[in-house]
């Protein structure tokens, strides 16, 4: 058939299977937006560019999808750049399409134009700039698959305002011919033998895994794994949720604000099995003293993250999907007894976690760690838990009951404030029978607090729930405890009321300021429509452990 680029880009994405679109028009996609109105193709409009992006990010880690978004030129690309940092510090899967001035304006400084292309390329696995409409089918199909294969990250397709008047005679291309990228990451067999035969010669083995495990779909096997071997396990902060958090032996997250048993277990295991994650300097603590007693495998799909922040003594290179499966394999046909071998090390592993917990002291103002036995109370395990960055970021890491993959979504590499507001929308739209709740904070709210009108307009049930301290809380944890107590514009003494703006939007609003009112946070999040609940906490409330920086895992600070 005969159609216009824009018709040519909406039929290829329905080929893809996208079934929801979160976007923002302008004067260089109208020509895109009319067919989505003449087609009726399912499409979000948020309040701002960085919400459609963080909207379609969130859409991609619960779905497990690749998430789209569309922005016009100029400003609307250059809104969704945070938005496809965040996706691609995480390795969430996104197709970004953005309108670019038309051909012959390219390069002349045009109205609304930027080099989007050139922007991107550092923060996208692949992006594209279509100046001929006969490239659109091929070129969406090679950016879904470049997005969704290997290891995830989003693809950006920039598109001449002229294309998309152009007429092409559409049909979408079955296969695809990538020179130098197939998208498989084969297992090597020899190199997961290699990992069993260290395994059968340590005393202390800990298992480490991280997002990969989740984005890779092979939590099922992992689980397997630790229950056979009878081993403890620890996580990357986006790890959590790979492992259901009350699986036997696991010993919370690590890291900076890790679980004082997890790291006391890094730095004394004898074989460290990190599985999908990157060794981030917030999980490796002084890394020149990072499990100084381990040997260490690293089962990856990026062959960049091997050696390049913890030299390791063993790789595991390829897709989690081969890799994993050949290794559950591999220990179970192996002789070695390991649940009874381990048990000894499982348990005092456990015991030493047992010895300083994640915990708070109560008293008579509302700690954030009862808010979370609230939501954990409503959540019942099975709910979507997304947070922004900070503080509450950290005690939802620390206290949040997690029991599936795809449950807790948070910004990890990039540290987002703002992503949690669009991203709680994007996983309710992936997960329409899942409640969602958003931890977050009164500084990260503000960022995209326009978000709420879009939950509103398109009845989007997601629960909001404010950890409100009246300062950037991370910031002045900092500034308490290494700056003698200089509170250098981080203070949040705003005349706003969360409960008044969200009514304003079209929410319910509710607030919480003691612990009589906190009582009734399970019943309001188990009602009916988006809600803002404003939870009143202390303002000098510390993130604790706390690993300092240049400090090792075991120089936890654990107490205020």
């Amino acid at each position: 058939m005969t159609v216009n680029g824009a018709r040519a880009l909406l039929e290829s994405l329905k080929a893809e299977g996208v079934e929801i679109v979160f976007g923002y028009p302008g004067g260089v996609v109208l020509r895109l937006y009319d067919e989505v109105y003449k087609m009726k193709f399912p499409h979000i409009l948020t309040g701002h560019e960085q919400g459609a992006v963080h909207a379609a990010d969130g859409y991609a880690r619960a779905s497990g999808k690749v998430g789209v978004v569309f922005a016009t030129s100029g400003p609307g690309a250059a809104n969704l750049i945070t938005g496809i940092a965040t996706a691609n510090m995480d390795s969430a899967p996104l197709v970004c399409i953005t309108g670019q001035v038309a051909n012959h304006a390219i390069g002349k400084d045009s109205f609304q134009e930027v080099d989007v292309s050139g922007i991107t390329t550092p923060i996208t696995k692949h992006n594209y700039l279509v100046k001929n409409v006969k490239d659109i089918p091929r070129v969406v199909k090679e950016a879904f698959f470049i997005a969704r294969t290997g290891r995830q990250a989003p693809v950006v397709i920039d598109i001449a305002a002229d294309v998309f008047n152009a007429e092409i005679d559409f049909s979408y291309p079955e296969t695809l011919k990538l020179p130098g990228y197939s998208g498989k990451y084969p297992a090597d067999a020899n190199e997961i033998e290699d990992a069993v035969k260290l395994l059968e010669e340590s005393e202390r083995p800990l298992i480490f895994f991280g997002g990969g495990v989740i984005s890779s779909n092979t939590s099922a096997e992992l689980r397997e794994i630790v229950k056979y071997l009878n081993i403890p396990t620890t996580s990357t902060l986006m790890g959590i949720g790979a492992l259901s958090t009350d699986t036997d032996g696991f010993l919370g997250f690590a890291g900076m604000h890790g679980s004082y048993g997890a790291n006391m277990a890094i730095q004394n295991a004898d074989l460290l099995i990190a599985i999908g994650m990157r060794f981030s300097d917030r999980v490796t603590g002084k890394i020149a003293e990072f499990a100084p007693n381990a040997k260490k495998i690293h089962f990856d799909i990026d062959v960049a993250e091997i050696n390049k922040n913890v030299s390791v003594d063993l790789r595991v290179l390829g897709d989690l999907k081969e890799s994993l499966p050949l290794f559950k394999e591999k220990i179970f046909a192996s002789e070695t007894n390991f649940a009874e071998k381990f048990a000894s090390w499982k348990k005092a592993a456990v015991e030493k976690a047992n010895e300083h917990p994640f915990g708070f002291k109560s008293g008579d103002a509302i700690k954030p760690g009862e808010v979370i036995a609230k939501i954990n109370d409503a959540a019942k395990g099975d709910a979507i838990i997304v947070t922004d960055v900070g503080q509450h970021q950290m005690w939802a890491a620390q206290f949040c009951e997690v029991t599936n993959p795809r449950g807790f979504i948070t910004s990890g590499g990039l540290g987002t404030m703002g992503f949690g507001l669009p991203a709680a929308i994007g996983a309710k739209l992936a997960a329409p029978n899942k409640k969602v709740i958003l931890i977050t904070g009164d500084g990260s709210i503000l960022m995209n607090i326009q978000e709420l009108v879009t939950a509103a307009e398109n009845n989007i049930d997601v629960k909001v729930v404010i950890l409100h301290n009246n300062i950037l809380g991370m910031v002045g944890q900092w500034q308490r405890l290494f700056y003698e107590h200089h509170y250098s514009a981080s203070e949040l003494n705003y005349k706003r009321d969360f409960v008044k703006i969200a009514e304003a939007m079209g929410v319910k609003g509710a607030r919480i300021e003691n612990k009589a009112d906190l009582a009734k946070l399970p019943e309001i999040l188990n009602s009916e429509g988006a809600t803002v609940i404003d939870v009143i906490i202390p303002k000098e409330e510390n993130v604790i452990p706390m690993v300092p920086g240049g400090k090792r895992l075991d120089e936890m600070v654990l107490g205020d």
